[in-house]
């Protein structure tokens, strides 16, 4: 959202988030669509979307930090005294909510943006953390290479979020966890 010098009023707040989330949807179908497009998809004038946002650019960086913002509370709601196994379910779930709803605006974020690098940077230490919390419970082998790990964890997550698959994020979440864990192959 925009960073003004006061906070927004109730109904500023909520005609900046129709904005985003008409941008995210436009821009999902079709990543070209005009700031008139997006205002269209919001129901406001293209005059409160310019009012709001004064070139697409600032939009597409607005879009981005909510959309890094929601990822970073997706992560953070999970407290680091819930059990590895169930953090992990949790957080996933929580992540791919957020991957599928701001699927455009979290595939164009940068880590040019500082708020944004810094979310990232957070979120991989919080993960990084989880990981070594769950090989400590047995939940990983206690040789699994960690980063190896993290790196395969967040490719299925990202395979999770951008297939084309019916299910929820919590079953998408489950399905994550077993091949993180299990992997395909016979025990």
């Amino acid at each position: 959202m925009p960073t003004p010098s006061r906070p927004l009023r109730a109904d500023a707040e909520r005609t900046v988030r129709a904005i985003l989330e008409a941008a995210e949807r436009v821009l999902s179908a079709n990543p070209a669509a005009t700031m008139e497009q997006i205002a269209e998809a919001a129901g406001v004038a293209r005059t409160t979307v310019h009012r709001r946002f004064a070139t697409r650019e600032a939009l597409l960086a607005a879009l981005c930090a909510w959309a890094a913002r929601q990822f970073h509370a997706a992560v953070e709601s999970v407290s680091d005294s819930t059990p590895p196994l169930v953090a992990l379910h949790q957080i996933t779930a929580n992540v791919l909510q957020v991957k599928i709803s701001w699927g455009f605006a979290m595939n164009a974020a940068g880590d040019d943006d500082p708020e944004t690098a810094r979310i990232h940077a957070d979120v991989l230490a919080r993960c990084d953390a989880l990981f070594q919390r769950a090989r400590a419970a047995g939940v990983l082998r206690p040789d699994a290479d960690l980063d190896w790990a993290r790196r395969v964890y967040y490719a299925l997550i990202h395979e999770a979020a951008t297939a084309d698959h019916p299910a929820t994020p919590e079953a998408r979440a489950t399905l994550v966890l077993t091949t993180l864990l299990n992997g395909l192959g016979t025990p």
